[in-house]
């Protein structure tokens, strides 16, 4: 039997925690063989305690990544091309009324600056690419397989963007990451997609660069308090809000559940486990 216990993030499925359940389940359990968890990714688990402790963690990401990087599209083409404002004006019975209706912006073209281009990162990228938008990203390191022009610097891709999509991991080094000073680089027309953490973005002040006209839109899949908004961003147009799902299809919850099941069946035969986290 292998000697050492695997932790095996399953799903977002509830709000972050702010008491982590794997830091306590690691000092309360220290000699647990199986430890299975539902935390909302990496964030809630205590990694330098793992690696300390011999404790292999795995991450789902993989099963995810396809479906995240749908939505983040979903959300940048839904913000440029005004399509969630257009349904609301509609239903509203204002077509007849007022008639011509704000023009939205094309999607092709466009400068992408991704902010982490791991598993998920890659495919918007792709998904983006197919569109005739050119991609540049920052990450924690530059990836030498990775044609894209890499920026070691947040502010400075943005600088060089049109939208900024955020899907990278919520650190103490990545908290704030997109803070005023990088959406002043953005520039007024500048789009900020988040299908990362809520707590990537400075929410207050990229709500008030919102309002006041500062910053072009936003597509949000996480915010720093869920579940609770910023109401002022119910009233902008430019702005697309959706509750934390972007990881959730029924496809992409049979491939998790897949996954843990492989994962706990190669554990046991003391075979080497799928998608082990890496040490760096």
């Amino acid at each position: 039997m292998p000697r050492f216990p695997v932790v095996t993030p399953l799903s977002r499925l509830s709000k972050p925690n702010p008491s982590c359940p794997a830091t306590e389940s690691l000092s309360g359990h220290s000699s647990a063989w199986i430890l299975p968890l539902f935390p909302p990714g990496l964030d809630c688990i205590d990694l330098p305690e793992c690696r300390y402790r011999g404790i292999i963690v795995t991450n789902a990401s993989v099963v995810f990544c396809e479906d995240v990087a749908d939505c983040a599209v979903g959300l940048l083409l839904d913000v440029l091309r005004r399509i969630s404002a257009a349904d609301r004006f509609v239903r509203g019975g204002l077509w007849p009324v007022k008639e011509d209706y704000p023009l939205g912006f094309k999607l092709g073209g466009k400068r992408v600056g991704i902010v982490g281009l791991g598993h998920i990162g890659s495919e918007i990228a792709k998904r983006l690419a197919a569109f005739g938008c050119s991609i540049a990203y920052n990450s924690r390191k530059q990836k030498p397989s990775v044609a894209f022009p890499f920026y070691a610097n947040v502010r400075e891709l943005a600088a060089n963007s049109d939208v900024l999509v955020l899907c990278c991991a919520l650190t103490k080094e990545t908290h704030h990451i997109v803070n005023k000073d990088v959406m002043t680089a953005l520039r007024k027309e500048g789009v900020i997609i988040n299908v990362g953490r809520g707590a990537l973005i400075d929410e207050k002040e990229m709500v008030q660069l919102l309002v006041q006209g500062e910053l072009g839109g936003a597509g949000l899949d996480v915010f720093e308090k869920e579940p609770d908004v910023p109401t002022e961003l119910f009233a902008l147009d430019n702005v697309v809000l959706s509750p934390h799902f972007a990881v959730c299809t029924p496809e992409s919850l049979e491939r998790l559940m897949e996954l843990v099941i492989n994962n706990l069946e190669t554990f046991f035969s003391n075979k080497p486990l799928l998608s082990v986290v890496s040490n760096e």
